[in-house]
């Protein structure tokens, strides 16, 4: 029963729309902006940096904030990484905006952080290294859900830790298939481009 509750806490967590609530109080609906994505790059592109890295801050703690919490209240190593990944499904379809959501970047990097904070805060270093070189965080993304397993073995993470990482990553990457396509294309928008106008129906 405790892990249900815990796995349901995770999930409404990372259900928390944050780049929606935090384009609003800026004045500015993300779902009718560029790519539609509730997501930190189209809050950036859609109402600027602050918005951004708000949403950023918002999403990352809505995978960390679970996983320390479950952590500390069990060692059940499945039950915690059930929670990481409750988080991430809400993030991706979240129950209060019927069952969308975004593409869990970011909330997948608080699980790792909560999960192993060194580790963690290397991963998501790696992002910003990619994202800042290529100017593509979608490509950050991708490269981060491929690498993230790997690392999680080869430091001796606990087994139901890497499952997690290649569960959650499999699921991050298939939100990404439409960006992947995009960028084989070189049609996929990079890291900071602004969009004012309303995307097409």
């Amino acid at each position: 029963m405790l892990g249900v509750l815990l796995v349901l806490c995770g999930y409404l967590l990372g259900s928390v729309p944050t780049g929606l609530l935090v384009g609003r109080a800026f004045g500015v609906d993300v779902l009718e902006v560029g790519s539609g994505n509730i997501g930190m790059a189209n809050v950036l592109r859609a109402a600027g940096k602050w918005p951004a890295a708000l949403t950023m801050l918002g999403d990352m703690l809505k995978g960390f904030v679970p996983v320390v919490l479950a952590r500390a209240i069990t060692d059940n190593g499945w039950i915690i990484a059930a929670v990481a990944m409750a988080a991430v499904i809400g993030a991706c379809w979240s129950v209060f905006l019927r069952f969308r959501g975004g593409k869990a970047v970011a909330t997948g990097a608080g699980t790792t952080i909560g999960l192993a904070l060194p580790l963690g805060l290397a991963l998501f270093a790696l992002w910003w290294i990619v994202a800042l070189t290529t100017r593509y965080t979608s490509l950050a993304a991708i490269v981060l859900m491929i690498v993230t397993p790997f690392a999680f073995l080869a430091t001796g993470q606990p087994l139901p830790y890497v499952v997690y990482t290649v569960a959650g990553g499999l699921l991050v990457l298939w939100r990404h298939r439409e960006n992947a396509r995009a960028l084989l294309a070189g049609r996929e928008r990079k890291f900071g481009e602004r969009v004012r106008k309303k995307r097409a129906r």
